[in-house]
């Protein structure tokens, strides 16, 4: 159930990031989230895209240094306290979040976000056994 994102390394120059978006808008690709971490010389832009699979290609075609990562897209409820009581209940289970960032939802009053963790097979389990909305690569499709 887990979903696709694209981690692509980019020198920390101008033009860098518009280079990879532009190489996904020739190709059709939708960009539904993204988050960007820097160091000195480079960065890492993390993507969730509509079509994974060819983006994968298309920019690793192009040269991009990529790695594709399976993580956990939750659905959770846009009100105060709806990401704690899913990091509540990952923290009582003894899961570690590396990282995890958010995006608008289509369906009015939600959010989603992307976990990074440290056992994505049973946290899966956990969050749907809990009634946690887990998100899939098609729910992100066009």
């Amino acid at each position: 159930m887990s979903i696709k994102q694209l981690s692509i390394f980019a020198e920390n120059k101008i033009g860098s990031i518009c280079e990879i978006t532009g190489l996904l808008l020739e190709s059709g690709i939708n960009i539904r989230a993204f988050s960007v971490a820097d160091t000195q010389s480079y960065g890492v832009l993390r993507l969730i895209v509509d079509d994974p699979r060819n983006a994968a290609f298309k920019l690793s075609e192009s040269g991009k240094i990529l790695h594709v990562t399976n993580v956990i897209g939750v659905m959770i409820p846009d009100r105060e306290g709806g990401l704690n009581t899913v990091l509540e209940i990952l923290s009582a289970e003894n899961i570690s979040v590396e990282y995890l960032y958010a995006f608008l939802a289509p369906t009015a009053g939600h959010a989603y976000v992307v976990l990074r963790v440290s056992d994505n097979e049973k946290t899966e389990k956990i969050l749907k056994s809990r009634g946690v909305t887990l998100l899939t690569d098609e729910d992100l499709a066009k």
